[in-house]
């Protein structure tokens, strides 16, 4: 993965931080242009749709003011605001962009002590152990590249902290956390699709032989381990590309992660923003609006009808049993 930027912009207050100041160094070498907020930016939010690659070779680094913790019911119990947003890659369904629109570049947020500490805080405090989900906003692997943010948080966690932390994501560059002293207090779910659709729609993200190899290493580590299968995109011949990648799956993951790890599915989301973007920005790639297959969803977003996604499904469930039979479904959205 190609971590240079072109230019960074940042909130002055961040360089009281100590995270701050080694962005400051790191960086050196480039443009840093100060603003009052990195939610709002006048100069990036007037680009055009078209220069939403160059977008994503800008870095913005400032404070995360908010923290708002957010119940959730499917691998974690709470989803948490934590050190980034955005990402530096550019999926083409990227539900990032529904929030951030073209704006949705790498933010890092030097703040981090502040927010590890009010984890750990409600960790002690909740009556029963808790899983919170820290990596809903980017993807933390590819943060700690330029941070070391995962390898700090995973260390103070499972030595401060009760119950556990998790993350997907789509790299593989998981070297750094292998010899953490964890406890099992951090679990790692790896992000998975077809070669293809990875190669063509999730653009910039590592490939997928290198995801199974980094999830293998996780797992072999004494990380508990998940898979997500997402976002299931029913292309016209879906069911041919996701039955090779559960095949691949069966002949590649290690004993280990088939005896440990579950699996998630989840279909995808579409919207008008992926589509008014996706057209000037990447005008050759892959057309992932199906008007036949999608309905409206909520405001300016689409899903796939509920025929298609009963049948993709009963697909899935059924070559899920008879080929990774010893890994537990635990939902499909």
């Amino acid at each position: 993965m190609n971590m240079d930027f072109d230019a960074v912009y940042y909130e002055p207050a961040a360089l009281d931080y100590p995270l701050g100041q080694t962005l400051k160094e790191k960086f050196a070498q480039l443009p840093w242009t100060p603003v009052e907020s990195h939610n709002y930016i006048p100069e990036l939010t007037a680009k055009s749709n078209r220069e939403f690659a160059k977008l994503k070779n800008l870095l913005i680094v400032g404070i995360r003011k908010t923290h708002k913790y957010v119940p959730n019911h499917k691998v974690s119990d709470w989803l948490v605001p934590y050190t980034s947003s955005g990402c530096k890659a550019m999926c083409l369904y990227c539900y990032l962009v529904c929030n951030y629109n073209k704006c949705s570049y790498l933010r890092l947020f030097v703040n981090r002590e502040q927010m590890l500490d009010k984890i750990i805080k409600r960790s002690l405090e909740a009556s029963e152990p808790q899983t919170y989900e820290i990596g809903s906003n980017s993807d933390l692997v590819l943060e700690n590249t330029i941070t070391d943010t995962l390898v700090y948080t995973i260390e103070r966690f499972a030595a401060e902290g009760r119950g556990r932390l998790t993350f997907p994501t789509k790299f593989a560059m998981v070297d750094p956390i292998l010899a953490l002293d964890h406890r099992g207090k951090t679990i790692v779910r790896m992000s998975v699709n077809p070669k293809d659709v990875v190669r063509k729609i999730e653009l910039g993200t590592s490939p997928l032989d290198a995801r199974i190899d980094a999830i293998n290493k996780v797992a072999e580590a004494g990380y508990p381990v998940g898979l997500l299968i997402a976002p299931v995109i029913l292309l016209p011949d879906w069911k041919k590309l996701y039955g090779e990648l559960i095949e691949c799956l069966a002949d590649t993951l290690s004993p280990k992660v088939k005896q440990s790890a579950f699996l998630e599915v989840i279909l995808m989301t579409y919207s008008y923003v992926h589509t008014a973007i996706n057209k000037e920005a990447f005008p050759g790639a892959v057309s992932l609006y199906d008007k036949e297959l999608m309905t409206g969803r909520g405001r300016g977003k689409y899903s796939y009808k509920n025929e298609a996604r009963a049948e993709a499904e009963e697909f899935l469930r059924e070559k899920l049993a008879s080929t990774l039979g010893g890994m537990p479904v635990l939902y499909i959205s």
